[in-house]
């Protein structure tokens, strides 16, 4: 766990070291591979959902939109979640 809190930290510190333009491509980029994955896994084997959800998270620290719709992702999903 320790090392896990380590590598955060030097993440953290990366990211706010980098450039405005650098910094929304990087998770642009990282954030639509993700959801890309995701889709794959939604007809693959795996946690397609979650990671569509994950990758939304990621790109939802640089635009709007995706924080926007990463609420309306969480909403649905416990709306889910209560009716089982």
């Amino acid at each position: 766990m320790r090392r896990l809190a380590q590598v955060a930290e030097r993440a953290r510190l990366l990211y706010g070291r980098m450039p405005p333009a650098v910094r929304r491509i990087a998770v642009g980029v990282a954030g639509a591979a993700t959801v890309a994955a995701g889709l794959a896994l939604l007809v693959l084997p795996g946690p397609g959902l979650l990671v569509i959800a994950l990758g939304l998270a990621i790109l939802a620290l640089e635009f709007a939109w995706a924080r926007r719709l990463l609420l309306k992702v969480r909403a649905r999903l416990q709306s889910v979640r209560r009716r089982e």
